[in-house]
Order: structure tokens, then sequence, then C-alpha cells
């Protein structure tokens, strides 16, 4: 059984070659040349004849006299090219014309290749053979392509799969922002966090330890996409005031929290988490402040993130901070704070460097300048709309609203001490 079987197989991959002339003789000469080499050979006595065969029967070559009655050998070539096939089928015309006219002809007709008769066995055998060659690599070729669709199919649902998840994962970073406005009565925070991408690797938040302390922070992990935006998800629960006991802003004694660190250790504190625990390539910048609701007494630790911008109730623009050394990259790493102090009106943005770095079509970018322009043109808005309109500012200067890089601000105002304060 096994045997037949195989034989059964062998024999269908077996080229079959169709002989068409006709002359019963010039048939049976070519056809007992093919059976001797190995193939499997049908005949037909004309053009019209051989159609009706290719139509109901698997042919591979064809070797078709070019001069027949009725339909020729490059009219029957023609409509053979015509015909719906699931594969190729290699066609050789013979002929006694040797004018390159005639051949042009029987190319653009489909005949892949030509044999002069009386044909020479030997170089019907060697055409025979360069067209299986041709037909193997039409096979493989189809093959491949099969692979790859179903690989392309394959991907595209990955793919789906995986852009459904950066949606759900973009909302679920957007509710980190908990409030994009938060007012305090006589000072408010505003929020902006826009990814380059589903999601970033951006942070912006706040927490408030007593009726008068308040902090707020701007975090750029590095890189981009979803390595950066699961670091940015962990810092936000390392921030986060409903985990006080894992809050790396918090002084926590054995009866709970009793104090917040201040600015310089809390970017210590992260920077040795880094280092030390969570141990990963990445590191971040980030501005991290603390401000007195009632005095406006400000103070801040700037670690590798752009300058915070304080916009002074009189309209000057101050740049505070030099840089500073960026979180998670040395375990040396010093951190000095920063303090000032709030007059009525005063407020402070905090923005990360992909506002300046927002590039224009011709390549240039904003820059700290371009920022601070923007910045004082708009001056005159207050909280979520002055965050608005510069976004729709730096989209205009893109000519795009998708950016190379994440976009965040925090924005603090201070309207001066409480009524009753002393």
């Amino acid at each position: 059984m096994t045997s037949v079987v195989a034989e059964a197989a062998a024999e269908a991959e077996t080229p079959v070659v169709l002989v068409v002339d006709d002359s019963r003789m010039q048939r049976r000469i070519l056809s007992a040349s093919l059976r001797r080499w190995g193939y499997r050979v049908a005949e037909a006595a004309s053009g019209e004849e051989a159609l009706a065969l290719c139509a109901r029967e698997r042919v591979d070559l064809v070797v078709s006299d070019w001069m027949m009655e009725g339909m020729t050998g490059i009219a029957f070539c023609r409509a053979f090219r015509g015909m719906a096939r699931d594969s190729y089928g290699y066609f050789i015309l013979l002929t006694t014309k040797s004018e390159a006219g005639e051949i042009a002809a029987g190319l653009d007709a489909g005949a892949d290749d030509f044999l002069t008769k009386p044909v020479n066995a030997d170089e019907l055998r060697a055409r025979i053979v360069a067209g299986e060659r041709i037909l193997q690599m039409q096979r493989e070729l189809k093959e491949q392509n099969r692979l790859l669709s179903a690989t392309l199919g394959e991907l595209r649902a990955v793919y789906a799969a995986l852009d459904r998840d950066l949606v759900e994962a973009r909302k679920l970073q957007q509710s980190l922002v908990r409030e994009r406005h938060r007012s305090f009565g006589n000072a408010s925070l505003s929020l902006l966090l826009q990814p380059s991408g589903q999601v970033g690797g951006d942070l912006v938040g706040y927490l408030q330890f007593s009726p008068r302390r308040v902090a707020f922070f701007s975090i750029d992990v590095s890189g981009h996409g979803v390595a950066s935006a699961m670091m940015a998800a962990r810092l936000a629960g390392m921030l986060s005031s409903a985990t006080p006991e894992g809050n790396v802003a918090m002084v926590f004694g054995a009866s709970g929290p009793v104090d917040p660190w201040p600015p310089e250790m809390v970017a210590a504190r992260l920077n040795r988490l880094l280092l030390e625990i969570v141990q990963v390539d990445q590191y971040l910048t980030c501005v991290y402040a603390e401000t007195d609701l009632g005095s406006g007494r400000l103070s801040l630790v700037q670690a590798g993130h752009p300058s915070p911008i304080l916009l002074r109730a009189d309209g000057r623009l101050e740049r505070l901070g030099d840089g500073g050394m960026p979180v998670g990259l040395m375990p040396a790493a010093r951190f000095e704070r920063i303090e000032t102090r709030l007059r009525p009106g005063d407020r402070l943005l905090v923005m990360s460097d992909g506002w300046t770095e927002c590039g224009a079509p011709d390549g240039s970018q904003l820059g700290e300048d371009g920022l601070d322009a923007l910045v004082a043109r708009n001056g005159g808005l207050r909280g979520p709309a002055l965050l608005d309109r510069l976004l729709w500012e730096v989209e205009r200067h893109a000519d795009s609203d998708r950016f190379g890089d994440d976009v965040s601000a925090v924005l603090y105002e201070f309207d001066g001490p409480p009524a009753g304060a002393g």
C-alpha cells in the first residue's frame, strides 16, 4: 500500500507536457522522446483541441507547432495565456521561422521559447529542462508568497490586538492625571499631558500634604513607547497619595506619614530606587516642587529637566535653575534645592523638553527663546486655557498635532495669601 501511494505521489509531481501538432507523425516522435525521459505526455491535433484539454486537465509545459490548420500555434498560445490557471505554463513554439519580427510576434503572444524544425532531441530536452527550472522557481515563489501572506495576516491580527491594548493603556495613562485643574482657593494647579504616540513616558501630578502644603511634579522618562509608559506608571505609584506607605515623598514613621521629604531628598530617593531596586536602563528628568499656599514660599529640585519659567505678575519672565543631574544615571548624584517666593499674581510653569524640541517642517526647533515668546504673548490667559493655547501654538509651529516627543506641563498660579492668613 505504501509503495502504491508513493508511486501515485511521484506521478502527481511528474510534469505534464502537452504536444500540439496537426501532424500525427510529428506528435508521435516528440511524445516518444518525452516519455522516454520520464515525462507524462498529452497530445492534441489542433489548437482548439488543445484548449479544450487544457481547460479540463493539468498541463505544465506545452510544445506546439506554429503552422497548423485552423487555429495557429501563435493564436493558441495567446488563448492559452488568457486562460485562468492556478500555476504558470511554460510554452515552446516549434517553427521554421527565423526572422526577428516573427520571433517578436511569438514572444508578444506569450511564448517562452522557440525550437526550429526539424527538432533536435537533445535541444528539445535542454529546453524542457530549462522550462522545468522556471516552473520550479515559480512554485517556490508562490509558496513563499503564501507563507508571506499568512505571516502578514498573523501580524495584522497581532498589531490589531496590540493597538486595542494601547488604546486602553492610553486611557489608563490619562487617568493618572486625576484632575486637569485643581483650585486651592488662593492658588491653583493646571496639568497637561500629551503623549507623542498611544502612550508616553511623561508624568505630571501633585500631592497635598496639609491644607497649606502642596507639592507638584513633572517627570520625563527616557525613551518612548510602552517601556517608558510602564516606568511612568510605576513612578505614579511611588508618588501617589492613595498609597502613602509607598510614597517616596513622605517621611514615614511608626504611626504613619509624619512629614514630606524636602525636594532634593525626593530626587535622591528616586535616584536610589531606580539604580538599586528597579534596575532598568532608563533614567528620568524631573522638577519636583513644594509650596506653602499661605506664604508663597516655594522650593524645588531640578534634575535634568528644562528650567521652570517664573511668570511675574508684572509680565516679566525668569528661568529657575541651571539643569542639574538626571535621576537614575549615577549613584553619587547630588541634587540641590532651589528656593524662591511667589508674590500675588505670580505663576510657575514647568514644561517637558517636548515643547522646546518641537520641530517645524523646515527642521528648526522651537527652542527656549521661541517658547518664552509664546508664553509672554499668551500670558493674559490663565489655568487650562493657557496650557491649551500654548499647545495650539506649538501644533501650529510644527504644522501637526503629532510631535516627536511627549509634551507635558504643570502650571502653578499664586493669587496671594488666603483671607485672614497671618
